[in-house]
């Protein structure tokens, strides 16, 4: 079968078709369509299966591509499938929604000219086809054990790590604020990057698995930190970041200027056909407005393009740095541009103006500078370069920061870093409480739904070897390595 393979000196690059620019921005679906069987073939046997497979090492969840991508080409889907879900929890969202131009694709060996293997878009095709096939079952477990996990958050994080523990034996126990399970996987991540029937049929197969989950509800409210302690052998905090960063200045706290996260949920819930009062009342919906969004990674770009599907009058993204230092997908960028939002690079606000609602955005033009302590190219403001943007909705994606869960929950002995991050031994996901676990955003900051499924995993199998003296050894090996 080794023919079958190293075929991208013949056969172009193909992504999946996208969906006509006029009608995709009518609606919220996904824009980009299923590849067929013979495609997803085709294009896996681009791959060159080289010694050194730099796209798995820059996978998160050091995925075996190259393996998956030799199975798929030679038609063996059902082998492919059980290697892409050996090392995923939730490979068809990963597909989806994983900036790959960053990441597997973006290091693929093929230089460029050839263009490198469409990594997501087969990873997305497997497990949907092993979905319509019914190769896809819930979790079960060998032999059931007696003690009990609770897991405080259902997001990426979380469900990773609740299934690889229901996959051992344990009793788990998932907690969650929200009325559905997925985090802002169903909440933050709009419809056209990731349809909700893809998390709800997860939610479903979890379930069915024998995890518990009891949502809306409020640790710290509804249940005491306390109390779960006392129900559960151990407790994972998974619980994510969502306060979101502020911006200052002169009219910062006028009516019109909203988070980003409080505008995508308004508008997920409404897609799911909850009553939302902030979005019914136009507080939170762009329909007719001119929308200026502030800031640079795919929350912005979430946001720009769910302005766009609601009728926005006019819709510009305001970045600080151009566009080969935006942080966010240059894929959702290209999409963003595709579907008429305007980039205003080299930008950053400076005051808010209006009287009793904002109207527009003061803003100044920036030029980079030299590398900071981080590496990346200071800004520096060009003076007399203020210009002003109309603007009847402003929405902040500045990014986002822990809530103070010590404080919220009074546990003072919660451990925090300098970032207000829960502080762990790294080595076990251990917090400063016995048999208090955290993993995913919560520990690492803001970041990809993919680190949040390696940190709920690797967190999964710490907590066994917590509780199974005898998988500590292996446990130890494992971080070794």
């Amino acid at each position: 079968m080794a023919d079958r393979m190293l075929q991208f000196t013949t056969m172009p690059q193909h992504q999946p078709d996208k969906r006509d620019t006029a009608a995709r921005v009518a609606d919220f679906d996904e824009i980009y369509r299923d590849f067929a069987v013979p495609l997803a073939e085709a294009q896996s046997s681009r791959c060159s299966q080289c010694g050194v497979p730099f796209c798995s090492i820059h996978c998160p969840l050091n995925n075996n591509i190259p393996d998956w991508l030799k199975l798929t080409a030679e038609g063996r889907l059902d082998e492919a499938y059980e290697v892409s879900a050996a090392t995923n929890n939730f490979p068809e969202i990963c597909g989806r929604i994983c900036p790959q131009d960053r990441l597997c694709e973006g290091n693929c060996v093929i230089e460029r000219g050839f263009e490198s293997v469409t990594i997501g878009a087969v990873e997305r095709f497997i497990t949907d086809h092993a979905f319509t096939q019914g190769w896809v079952k819930p979790v079960a477990p060998r032999q059931e054990l007696s003690q009990s996990i609770g897991v405080v958050g259902a997001g990426p994080g979380g469900l990773a790590a609740a299934e690889e523990l229901r996959r051992r034996g344990y009793q788990v126990h998932v907690y969650d604020r929200h009325d559905r399970v997925g985090g802002l996987m169903m909440y933050g991540i709009p419809g056209f990057k990731l349809e909700k029937d893809i998390v709800l049929r997860r939610w479903r197969l979890l379930e069915q698995g024998g995890i518990v989950f009891h949502l809306n509800t409020e640790v710290g409210t509804d249940v005491t930190f306390a109390e779960l302690r006392a129900r559960h052998d151990a407790v994972l905090l998974a619980t994510g970041v969502y306060q979101a960063r502020d911006i200052g200045g002169p009219g910062s706290g006028l009516p019109g200027i909203v988070a980003s996260l409080d505008f995508l949920i308004a508008s997920n819930r409404k897609g799911l056909g909850d009553e939302v009062p902030g979005f019914d009342s136009g507080l939170l919906d762009a329909a007719g407005k001119h929308v200026v969004v502030i800031g640079g990674g795919d929350t912005a770009m979430d946001c720009v393009r769910t302005s766009i599907r609601q009728g926005a009058a006019s819709v510009s993204c305001l970045y600080r740095r151009d566009r080969a230092n935006m942080p966010g997908s240059f894929r959702e960028v290209t999409n963003a541009e595709e579907e008429g939002v305007r980039f205003v690079w080299l930008s950053a606000p400076e005051a808010f103006l209006g009287d009793n609602h904002v109207n527009a955005v003061r803003a100044v033009h920036m030029r980079l500078g030299l590398p900071d302590a981080s590496g990346r190219q200071s800004v520096e403001v060009v003076d007399g370069s203020h210009f002003n943007l109309q603007a009847d909705l402003v929405i902040k994606a500045l990014g986002f920061d822990p809530e103070p869960l010590p404080q919220l929950w009074g546990q003072e002995a919660l451990a925090v870093t300098r970032w207000g991050t829960l502080k762990v031994n790294h080595t076990s996901f251990e917090t400063s409480l016995p048999g208090v676990f955290a993993a995913g955003d919560i520990v690492r900051g803001a970041s990809l739904v993919v680190w949040a499924i390696r940190d709920g995993r690797d967190a999964a199998a710490r907590i066994h070897a917590y509780l199974q003296p005898s998988a500590r050894t292996s446990a130890m090996l494992a971080a070794a390595e």
